[in-house]
């Protein structure tokens, strides 16, 4: 899994879009902003969280956070993280790497409306040195996502 298996996907999906590998730590939004030379909330952060005993993936901006009070009003339920062992389990990415493509398991994708502040935002790339370019509506279209507002912006 992981950087090969989004390699893989995107060879098949999407052979425009290119990997960007960085020789420094892209782990998190604030060392993927600085090694891609962009504003923080244009990373596209991916968080694994249960939804009772389903996992999905929700992909928002980098400087949005969940707010409770939306999320429990969309999916009838609270928020809750997979631990890390989790996420590399059910994504088959490792925290910090994790993103909508190349999944270990058909794993339901919402993506929050705070993507849509920008033409281009950078997902990671199944590694913690890799990210891609894509303009949300079709990194949507490609991982067969739904648009949720499900979060605020930073």
């Amino acid at each position: 899994m992981t950087l090969d298996s989004v390699r893989t996907f995107l060879a098949e999906h999407a052979p425009d879009l290119e990997i960007v590998e960085t020789p420094i730590r892209t782990a998190t939004v604030a060392e993927a902003a600085h090694a891609h030379g962009v504003a923080p909330a244009q990373i596209a952060k991916t968080l694994s969280l249960w939804l009772g005993d389903q996992v999905i993936l929700l992909v928002l901006g980098g400087d949005a956070r969940l707010d409770n009070r939306k999320f429990k009003d969309r999916f009838k339920t609270k928020a809750k993280m997979l631990d890390a062992e989790a996420v590399v389990r059910w994504t088959g990415h490792p925290v910090g790497g994790v993103c909508p493509f190349g999944l270990a398991h058909d794993l339901q994708i919402f993506a929050d409306v705070t993507l849509k502040r920008f033409d281009v935002v950078l997902p990671a790339a199944g590694s913690t040195h890799a990210a891609l370019r894509v303009a949300p509506d079709r990194l949507v279209a490609l991982v067969g996502a739904q648009w949720v507002d499900v979060a605020q912006e930073g």
